[in-house]
């Protein structure tokens, strides 16, 4: 690396009676001989790898799961596809099937039907088991030493297995009642079929054993059958199942029946006052053992069974998927509220602060020294010539500007170079391309003052920006201060949306942080510091892709006061396409979680360093990585309640946050004086925008995992952020 390129003239300050101490710094400091003599040219350490892929496929994978566990979980629980009870209307079965008995088969290619023997009576019970009542009714049958079938759900099974394994150690009977208790009348042959195998599935799981008895819910006996269940019935009976309905209830009590009880609490009472007064001769029996059908209960093998217990572990795990996301939205949202409800709170506190200091006057006296602003600039040239003559404009005269053209490969050094010539406060500075951070460490090897304003090369300075940022600084604890970055490019509803992004977000962060004293960003668009400072936190770190996140969190665990001053306006030029948009925010999520990590000992440091980690990186744990990184399960979610579960209650909640940040948006509008026209883009913004932002989270996220070094993305200027800020009013 040569020897930096400068062209400097007598530095002058115009336009005032007090002289700036001129040359302060004119003797060379230790980081303007290190950069007469500059170390070689290196690689920038976060060019290192190319993007990893695998994090959309990852991404993707996950949502995935996620939906299937959703869906699994639906399924089991009626949301999804539910049946209903059949109408009291319908075409009955046929006559051979209405008067036969309750319990067929197939043998030889016929259709078999059986009534039970006489004296002989089979309990029999549908749904479950539950622990509400299936316990207290097996200790009942227990009681009377009496055995029973009981026809069981799948998703109950799978619920709970303990209970299966009781009723079958017990000698009940165990038949299918379907897995989700559906009315196979009402769907296809292939769903029909995958309730019974998922039932088989789960028996297998909790109890090791099959069965070949089967009982269609909403069913009583042969004579009430509908022709589409008795359909579903030769189905079964063909797939080699014995299919058992009921006997009619006005049946002679004097035995050869099946009764049907509906498994409840009721069914307990039932049980009890038949079991004890039965009639004289009758035995209570199951209903294979009745018939002496042998093999109706059967042992499975051990691939069967570990294939039911991967299908019940698969059900245990969507539901408690499912139940935890309930809760998870449930606790994001009050999260959320309690978000807003701080923000407002502390921008008000922070607005009468700052109406109080106007009103009776700042008691510190006025800063008027001078000032230098360093200007990195990579490939600036739509953008460069704007920013300095907005510098130059501007209505604080002592001000020196460096401008450090990094291996720029544009106009950017020609376009600075004219811009001196014409004014000699401005110095250029090229070197190598070294990154941004090297670029400011290099301005600031060059500055003479004591204060040093850090921009970017697309932002456009108003008249009093500087003056107003710098008075903060007459508070020796001040160490840094952030200025108030507005969007010039908001014609678009891409910018629109990154205004509102600007002013709702950024902007009211900022007065909460300035006000808990944890400020974890000066943006590097606009943000003034001491130079003592600077050289305390040793410069500008290239140790993070978010340099200005990065500086700041250095200075406060270093004890300064970081504070955001409202009234220091500049204007930047934010992408105007999403490529440019994903590729801005990949790098300061990226970059701010890099910072988070490198400065996390403040966490448990002691003073203003641990102020800050316990309130500046908790939130920042909490709001830009934590709940971003669940939103995109959060919206599948959402999307499965819209679709499967009550379509109004998700419309109200989706209307009340949006509500919500309609509220938010007129407030942080009102406090930045900015007009209400782009809030009829918000509800888009929730839509699109940000999906997109949480994107970029999760990404960075597994970037970060992976320890990935991502590259520098740096985004193409226009221009069009200069062009609308003529037509701004001043």
């Amino acid at each position: 690396m040569s020897h930096p390129q400068r062209n400097t003239g007598t530095f002058r300050s115009t336009g005032s009676s007090r002289s700036p101490r001129a040359n302060r710094s004119a003797r060379p400091s230790a980081a303007t001989r290190s950069m007469q003599n500059p170390p070689p040219a290196r690689t920038n350490r976060h060019a290192l790898r190319r993007d990893p892929r695998a994090h959309w496929l990852l991404l993707l994978l996950t949502l995935a799961v996620a939906a299937t566990a959703l869906l699994f979980s639906g399924y089991g629980r009626h949301e999804i596809a539910p049946t209903t009870a059949p109408a009291h209307q319908c075409t009955t079965a046929p006559a051979t099937v209405r008067t036969g008995g309750p319990v067929m088969s197939e043998g030889d290619g016929k259709l078999h039907s059986a009534h039970l023997p006489a004296e002989k009576v089979a309990l029999t019970y549908d749904g479950g088991p539950d622990p509400a009542w299936t316990p207290a009714l097996l200790d009942v049958l227990n009681k009377h030493h009496v055995k029973a079938t009981f026809f069981l759900s799948g998703t109950q099974v799978a619920a709970h297995p303990d209970l299966v394994r009781r009723i079958h150690d017990e000698g009940h009977q165990i038949g299918s009642h379907t897995y989700t208790d559906a009315n196979l009348a009402q769907v296809s042959a292939t769903r029909a079929r995958l309730e019974l195998a998922l039932t088989q599935n789960t028996l297998a799981g909790a109890a090791g054993l099959g069965t070949r008895l089967v009982r269609l819910p909403h069913t009583g006996d042969t004579a009430s059958l509908c022709a589409d269940q008795w359909a579903a019935g030769r189905r079964a009976i063909d797939d080699g199942y014995i299919l058992v309905a009921a006997d009619a209830a006005d049946r002679s009590p004097k035995g050869g029946e099946i009764r049907q009880f509906t498994g409840s609490p009721a069914a307990i009472d039932a049980t009890e006052r038949i079991l004890a007064s039965p009639p004289r001769g009758v035995r209570f029996t199951t209903v294979g053992a009745a018939l002496r059908m042998h093999g109706v209960n059967y042992p499975v093998s051990e691939a069967t069974e570990a294939k039911g217990t991967a299908v019940m572990w698969v059900q245990a795990l969507s539901r408690g998927f499912a139940d935890a996301m309930t809760w998870l939205l449930v606790a994001a949202g009050l999260i959320s509220l309690g978000r807003l409800v701080l923000l407002f709170t502390v921008a008000r506190l922070h607005v009468r602060r700052s109406r109080r200091k106007r009103r009776r006057g700042n008691r510190l006296p006025p800063v008027n020294e001078p000032v230098t602003v360093i200007v990195p600039a990579y490939n600036e040239e739509a953008g460069i010539e704007a920013t300095l003559r907005s510098l130059l404009a501007s209505t604080y005269p002592y001000i020196q500007i460096i401008v450090v053209d990094d291996g720029s490969s544009d106009r950017t050094f020609e376009i600075a170079e004219s811009v001196r010539e014409e004014d000699p406060r401005v110095m250029v500075v090229r070197q190598p391309n070294a990154g941004k951070a090297a670029a400011l460490n290099t301005g600031l090897s060059w500055a003479q003052f004591d204060i040093v304003v850090m921009i970017d090369g697309d932002t456009v300075f108003e008249p009093e920006a500087i003056r107003n940022l710098i008075q903060p600084l007459a508070d020796p604890r001040v160490g840094a201060v952030s200025g108030n970055t507005k969007v010039g490019n908001r014609q678009g509803i891409l910018g629109r949306w990154q205004h509102l992004e600007y002013v709702i977000g950024f902007n009211l962060d900022r007065r909460m942080f300035d006000v808990l004293e944890c400020m974890p960003t000066v943006p590097g668009a606009i943000g003034a510091f001491r130079r003592q400072a600077l050289m305390g936190v040793g410069g500008v770190s290239e140790d993070t892709l978010a340099e200005d996140t990065d500086l700041t969190m250095a200075l406060c665990r270093a004890g300064w006061r970081v504070v955001y001053e409202e009234s220091a306006i500049a204007w930047t030029e934010a992408p105007s396409t999403v490529r440019q948009l994903w590729k801005q925010r990949y790098r300061w999520c990226y970059g701010t979680l890099q910072a988070m990590w490198k400065h996390r000992r403040s966490l448990v440091e002691t003073g203003a360093a641990g102020k800050f980690g316990r309130r500046g990186l908790t939130y920042l744990a909490l709001f830009q990585t934590l709940l971003p990184l669940l939103a995109p399960l959060v919206d599948v979610f959402a999307v499965y309640g819209l679709l499967f579960q009550s379509a109004a209650q998700a419309g109200a909640v989706w209307l009340g946050f949006t509500a919500v940040q309609v509220l938010s948006a007129l407030y942080a509008l009102r406090l930045d004086k900015e007009k209400f026209e782009p809030l009829w883009t918000l509800p888009l913004q929730i839509f699109v925008y940000r999906q997109l932002m949480y994107l970029v989270v999760v990404q960075s996220v597994v970037t970060a995992l992976l320890g990935s070094r991502l590259r520098w993305h740096r985004m193409q200027r226009t221009g069009s952020a200069t062009d609308t800020l003529q037509r701004q009013p001043t």
